[in-house]
């Protein structure tokens, strides 16, 4: 069973940066497309971002494009979100997922194993 555990949520001001992992157990990280989704207060779980299984490819929302970047070591099995110039919008719980699918995810029902999630606060 494919087990993935979220780190480096925290609280950080508007503009500043945090980095957060995925560690991935129970199966080799490479067999997935990695994403993160996120879920603010009163809102729907959204996708922020995918990495295809070699880490060549890679797919944002527009709403994080330029100023996340995902990446991932995968003899590490694990997936990283580096997250700069943060606004409160970005305010939420992150999850990391993995996905079975041959070509890109970019969906929740395309996502067979989530983390339990990680809280990232942006002050103003």
């Amino acid at each position: 069973q494919v087990q993935l555990v979220e780190s480096g949520g925290g609280l950080v001001q508007a503009g500043g940066s945090l980095r957060l992992s995925c560690a991935v157990s129970g199966g080799t990280s490479s067999l997935y497309i990695m994403g993160w989704f996120r879920l603010a207060p009163g809102k729907e779980r959204e996708f922020v971002t995918e990495i295809s299984r070699s880490g060549g490819n890679t797919y944002y929302a527009d709403s994080v494009k330029g100023r996340f970047t995902v990446s991932r070591d995968n003899v590490k099995n694990t997936v990283y979100l580096q997250m700069n110039s943060l606004k409160p919008e970005d305010t939420a719980v992150y999850y990391c997922a993995a996905s079975r699918e041959a070509d890109w995810a970019r969906t929740l029902s395309r996502y067979d194993y989530w983390g339990q999630g990680t809280q990232v606060t942006v002050s103003s």
